[in-house]
């Protein structure tokens, strides 16, 4: 009888086929990796197990080769991207094609054999497709040494050129010829999207892209090779790490309630625990004793932060505290090739590991986990939204279930959800109310820019005494706006128009340094100076402010010799210009950092007495249920920087709407008293956690004939499958941004009760599409934005 394996293939059509087992193999089991044919080619794919007979009619095709000897998935990985494919709707393949580093999911290799002399005369290296030619003799002989160890499995030469990745090593301007538009286009790519790898730009750019980033490197304008943030977790005296590092502090008793709290619900079973802690009250010291036990009882566990700054943060928290200790740092700056060295070497570790990282490190095959920590909990970037659209924290939930682990939450502002799970006793909640040392929560005083109308006057008048009295004091001061660029706005003085972009129907932002506006949602950029493209004319009016006119006004205000930093996405395009950013206020060479919301949470600067927010009411308005949330957040913990050390903080907030009831609850650092208030809003409105919310996105280009007709069709089919299923339906209706790249964008809001109910409703979309060539449809369940 025919030993029967079922395979999916992690690469398009994604589907799971059934194939044979040769005689010349070894025994198979689920989650190893294997060689299959399709066609006339060769794909990689994962065993999900035996199956009793084969599909009828068809006649089986034989596997080619193991690329393992042991599985590199376990039972519970498996499981895990079953539950994603089911909960996103995609198959078990596409979800491993994005859950497993790219080495590790091709099936462009060649196998390396050692031979003796007085063996068969075998090649040096064989590739898939030649191994169906071999007679039984040499096959049989290659499985020996297959099993001996001496035939290995190598990625291409030529893909791990690919690998390589070209990162820049100066910011704009660079010395590079106007007319060299390959050169620039590279370079705007780079600081558009940080750095990528070969293979990536020849993706993005074109098949001439490599050879010209080969070139632009002997001119110093970038480097090939590893990237700087690889080597974080090797290094010892991380600048980033070591300034950031916080204080060790003998136990509170807030916190020694706090851990024997979590004790008793990691003796239960595991589940979720919150801890809820005002900034500076020392969590990380909490999460750290929790781990120490974990580790006592022989499992792993995983840390996460939302930003790679902070997770460097926490790697050397770690490693200090844990000398000796296997200790991973992951990321998804790092290379392609340290990824994948990392999976492979967790997925045969037995002994207890503890894995630092942002939410990719959720994904790698760590067994027996004991305990996964999320700090700041309610941050957005632990959402993901593209290729796959996950939230960690599901995922952690769903692991640590499988594993009987515990999940640790934490956060001075909670996600409204996780706490209404809290108040309601859905899980258990330890409560840090001080800070800990000498530090106290700073004095928060808004001031009233109502009156501003000067397009060059981003500070009122107390807001720059209070800095310069902070500066002449010797203290130091942040100042955040959570918007990049010189200036959002370019108004044309000539015919009155503002330039926008063409594939979005935005503003462009002027970014003074770059000498370009830009378009912050598809990247397009013009050189500036340039010509109204209404009128032809040149004269151009910035209007509003981003953080790089802030620096440059701030430059020009404060006390002479006064130093000031920008820290955004625009001034942190390479890797290592964070660390000397951040480095360079830490030592108190600069007196004034200014910049976004990355600014806004677990970094340690304890002279930092003055915080200034220009623009409190920035966001707190969008289109969005959660935009009083979001803002809330954002505002308490940028208020959190000041005051960390023995001198006591201050901090001012910007508005030009005072008597907004948000601000009473944002004084006082109140977020009791504003969870009471949203909750209440969301249960009046029906949102969550009160119903179950869903996001069908539509999508096609401007200039699709048919798009209207279709998009009626989608209106017709939703309206009548949400009558059925019971389900509140809030569109199509045009997006907040109504155009994204050239494509006219339509959102549907849904209410249930249900997440099956939700799903079968986007299905009956989904397979309605007339043409899903042009027309995209994408299904975004508990949406963080609906813009």
């Amino acid at each position: 009888m025919a030993d029967l394996w079922q395979v999916t293939l992690v690469s398009p059509p994604y589907q799971v086929l059934t194939y044979e087992r040769p005689s010349f193999f070894p025994d198979l089991q689920a989650g190893q990796r294997v060689i299959v044919p399709l066609g006339r080619s060769h794909r990689m794919g994962v065993v999900m197990g035996s199956c009793s007979s084969a599909p009828e009619g068809i006649s089986l095709k034989p596997l080619i080769w193991p690329l393992e000897l042991a599985p590199l998935l376990d039972a519970d990985y498996l499981d895990m991207a079953e539950n994603l494919g089911a909960r996103q709707m995609a198959s078990v393949g596409r979800i491993l094609e994005i859950l497993l580093p790219r080495g590790l999911r091709t099936a462009a290799v060649t196998f390396r054999v050692d031979k003796h002399v007085s063996e068969r005369k075998l090649p040096g290296t064989v590739r898939p497709s030649e191994l169906a030619r071999f007679g039984t003799e040499d096959i049989n002989a290659l499985m020996t040494l297959w099993l001996d160890g001496r035939m290995r499995v190598r990625i291409n030469a030529q893909r791990e050129a690919e690998e390589r990745f070209v990162s820049l090593v100066s910011d704009p301007p660079w010395a590079v010829r106007p007319n060299a538009k390959r050169q620039i286009r590279i370079l705007e790519h780079l600081l558009d999207n940080g750095p990528q790898s070969l293979f990536a730009l020849k993706h993005s750019l074109g098949e001439w892209a490599p050879d010209i980033a080969a070139k632009m490197e002997g001119r110093g304008l970038v480097a090939l090779g590893e990237l700087t943030a690889d080597t974080m977790d090797e290094i010892d005296g991380s600048r980033t790490c070591d300034l950031m590092e916080s204080p060790v502090y003998d136990l509170t008793s807030e916190q020694q309630v706090a851990i024997q709290e979590m004790e008793v619900s990691f003796s239960k079973g595991g589940g979720a625990h919150l801890v809820y802690g005002v900034t500076g009250s020392g969590k990380t010291v909490v999460y750290l004793e929790m781990v120490e036990r974990c580790l006592k009882q022989g499992r792993s566990v995983i840390l996460l932060a939302p930003e790679v700054a902070l997770a460097c943060k926490l790697y050397r928290n770690v490693t200090e505290h844990f000398p000796g200790q296997q200790v991973v740092f992951h990321h998804g700056y790092q290379s392609p090739r340290k990824r994948e060295m990392t999976f492979t070497d967790l997925a045969g570790e037995t002994a207890p590991v503890i894995v630092v990282g942002t939410r990719s490190a959720l994904f790698l095959p760590l067994g027996n986990l004991g305990m996964v920590i999320m700090d700041e909990e309610h941050d957005e970037s632990f959402k993901q939204e593209d290729r796959l659209a996950y939230h960690a924290k599901e995922v952690a939930w769903y692991r640590v279930e499988k594993s009987g682990g515990l999940l640790v939450l934490g956060s001075a502002t909670p996600d409204i959800k996780t706490f209404q799970a809290a108040a309601t006793g859905a899980i258990p909640v330890s409560t840090l109310k001080e800070r800990v040392g000498d530090s106290v929560l700073p004095e928060v005083e808004l001031v009233d820019i109502a009156e501003l109308t000067n397009s060059k006057q981003a500070f009122a008048p107390r807001t720059i005494e209070a800095l310069k009295e902070t500066v002449k004091s010797g203290k130091q001061a942040i100042v955040m706006l959570n918007r990049r660029g010189y200036a959002p706005l370019m108004y044309c003085l000539d015919c009155g128009e503002t330039v926008r972009c063409p594939e979005c129907e935005v503003g462009m932002t002027y970014h003074k340094g770059r000498q370009r506006v830009v378009c912050h949602y598809c990247g397009m950029s013009y050189h500036y100076p340039m010509l109204c493209s209404k009128c032809g004319g040149g004269n151009f009016l910035p209007m509003g402010e981003g953080t790089e006119r802030l620096e440059e006004y701030l430059s020009e205000t404060l006390p002479e010799g006064t130093k000031v930093l920008r820290l955004d996405r625009d001034a942190t395009r390479r890797q290592e210009r964070m660390e000397e950013i951040l480095d360079a206020f830490g030592r108190g060479d600069a007196q004034v950092l200014v910049g976004t919301q990355m600014i806004s949470k677990g970094h340690h600067f304890p002279n930092v007495t003055l915080v200034t927010v220009v623009d409190g009411d920035l966001g707190l308005n969008l289109p969005d249920y959660r935009s009083s949330e979001r803002t809330f957040q954002l505002l308490v913990q940028v208020a959190g920087r000041a005051g960390r050390g023995t001198t006591p903080g201050k901090v001012l907030i910007q508005t030009r709407n005072p008597g907004h009831p948000i601000w009473n609850e944002v004084l006082g650092g109140d977020y009791r008293g504003f969870f009471e208030r949203e909750i209440g809003r969301r249960k009046m409105f029906k949102y969550p956690p009160f119903s179950r919310l869903a996001l069908i996105r539509i999508s096609y280009p401007s200039d699709y004939g048919d798009g209207q007709a279709s998009l009626s069709l989608f209106t017709r089919i939703i309206k009548q499958q949400a009558t059925n299923l019971g389900i509140m339906a809030l569109g199509p209706a045009p997006a907040p941004l109504s155009m994204l790249r050239g494509r006219l964008r339509f959102n549907c809001l849904l209410k249930g009760d249900d997440w099956g109910k939700l799903r079968t409703l986007y299905a009956h979309v989904a397979q309605s599409n007339p043409n899903p060539g042009k027309i995209r449809t994408a299904l975004d369940l508990d949406p963080l934005t609906t813009l």
